[in-house]
């Protein structure tokens, strides 16, 4: 079921693309803009595109929850966007391995961005990415007033949704992230996510069989968060609000969904709240990095601009996002703040989203073992992921592999 949805989500994006409606600048007379590909929408988008206006260079940009198929049909299309800004970092890395990104040399400088904001990949320049905006995940909201358990919820405290415009399943891989990463380490967790432990090691098994074990509270439950979206429905302010739930395990960029009930939701770091209460052990992470396939001057100047200090602390301010630039500094606010000291405390180990540095076909076998888990949580674990692992022993030799995913306590 789920290849099926990403091969009629490619062809659509293909077609989108040949009928003139993807990224292609404007013809005729008219100046040309810079074209730009990110997988912000809604709220998130009109966030980005003040930003943008506000750097006075000509633009077009896409929001779109499917990135990674709207690019890919572009690229084959022979007309990629100028910058694309998306969180699948195993997708750039292919894309660098087929010499397709252009060198962020002088725009950007590299030494504001610590581990582990700058993973690297053998054979491959160090100058092809950067992240421009940052979430805090191993985290739980909770509406302000209810005091979160001082040990594993039930499953009936959780407000679950996987459902997404792009890759459903993704709100699922984060609780197993978050699970190996608190139960196992930082080592573990980098040596499971770039490839170099199997899916079927005790870690792993232990992650998801504890995950599972927590889905089969309630069978019923499970389906429904196969049929909700994880921001809640349109309208709406976000699950945590609008379901009847007091614990969702989502990052930081939650608040956006929950609108202007933002305020009163409140936070507190995951691992006690999880099956089987692991003590914490590091902090997962994501980013959102930028990339150049254009060449042309007003790309890179706009792409320079983006990810300057200036900039960075204005969409910070205006939209409480949060900057991996060290010399950035966060918005004033109760909330802003904890995030904040969060993502830079060079105390406790930051690891990146696992699912974003796993190459494409891995990640998508990941979240549909997410998915079929959720339908089917007392189904042997093992069986399900040595399917994972057959997708990740096909990988081709040449695939590029991360490191420096996690940073190391300092």
């Amino acid at each position: 079921m789920i290849p099926r949805v990403r091969a009629v989500l490619l062809v659509l994006a293909l077609v989108l693309t040949a009928s003139g409606c993807g990224l292609a600048a404007p013809g005729g007379d008219e100046e040309p803009r810079v074209t730009i590909l990110g997988s912000w929408t809604d709220d998130q988008e009109k966030q980005f595109r003040d930003v943008l206006d506000g750097l006075g260079i000509p633009y077009t940009y896409q929001g779109t929850a499917a990135t990674r198929e709207v690019l890919l049909a572009e690229v084959q299309a022979g007309n990629p966007p100028d910058i694309a800004i998306l969180p699948g970092l195993g997708d750039l890395v292919e894309y660098a391995a087929e010499g397709r990104l252009r060198s962020l040399k002088g725009l950007y400088e590299p030494k504001e961005y610590g581990p582990p904001w700058q993973p690297r990949a053998k054979d491959i320049a160090h100058d092809l990415w950067v992240p421009l905006k940052t979430d805090l995940k191993s985290i739980v909201w909770y509406p302000k007033g209810r005091i979160p358990p001082s040990g594993p919820a039930p499953l009936a405290s959780w407000c679950i949704g996987m459902g997404d415009d792009g890759a459903s399943g993704w709100p699922g891989s984060d609780w197993i992230e978050d699970l190996i990463l608190q139960s196992a380490g930082p080592d573990d967790y980098e040596k499971w996510a770039t490839g170099d432990m199997e899916w079927t090691d005790d870690p792993v098994i232990d992650a998801w069989t504890r995950w599972a074990g927590l889905l089969a509270q309630d069978p019923a439950a499970g389906h429904r968060a196969l049929l909700l979206d994880h921001r809640g429905g349109p309208g709406g302010h976000g699950l945590l609000f609008d379901n009847g739930c007091d614990l969702e395990h989502q990052g930081s960029f939650a608040r956006s969904f929950y609108k202007d009930r933002k305020e009163r939701a409140a936070f507190t770091d995951s691992a006690r709240l999880l099956p089987g209460g692991p003590s914490m052990r590091g902090r997962e992470v994501s980013a959102d990095f930028a990339a150049l396939f254009g060449e042309s001057t007003q790309a890179r100047d706009l792409l320079k601009r983006l990810a300057s200090r200036k900039v960075q602390e204005e969409w910070g301010h205006k939209a409480g996002v949060f900057s991996p630039n060290s010399a950035v500094h966060a918005k004033d606010g109760e909330v802003e703040k904890q995030i904040s000291s969060r993502l830079t405390d060079q105390r406790v180990p930051r690891c990146l989203d696992a699912s974003d540095v796993m190459p494409a076909a891995v990640r998508d076998a990941f979240y549909e073992a997410v998915l079929l888990t959720i339908a089917h949580p007392g189904d042997p674990v093992r069986a399900r992921l040595a399917d994972v692992q057959k997708v990740q022993d096909a990988q081709p030799e040449h695939t590029r592999r991360l490191t420096g995913v996690c940073s190391r306590p300092q």
